[in-house]
């Protein structure tokens, strides 16, 4: 026998991005701390490049809560992703 399927949206699923929400975003401020899923997402890379960044040194300065989780702050990761910027070729 079948169990009927919920037909309620479940309550953690998080919506993905879309080209029009990064647009839209430019009007909304930006927080001061991102999350490392927010990170992770932003970069489009898995959370062992992260952590293997980080051991090399590679890695934007991170801040660890008193709860484990860890945080980078916006402004770190701004410059950190513009001094990665490569010059163009002539």
């Amino acid at each position: 026998m079948s169990r009927p399927r919920n037909p309620q949206k479940p309550q953690n699923v998080t919506p993905l991005r879309t080209f029009a929400d990064s647009a839209d975003s430019a009007a909304r401020p930006k927080r001061t701390f991102l999350t490392l899923a927010e990170f992770l997402a932003e970069l489009d890379v898995p959370k062992s490049t992260f952590f293997r960044w980080k051991a090399l040194g590679l890695a934007p300065r991170t801040y660890k809560l008193p709860n484990g989780q860890l945080r980078i702050r916006r402004s770190d990761f701004d410059a950190w992703l513009a001094s990665r910027e490569e010059e163009q070729a002539a």
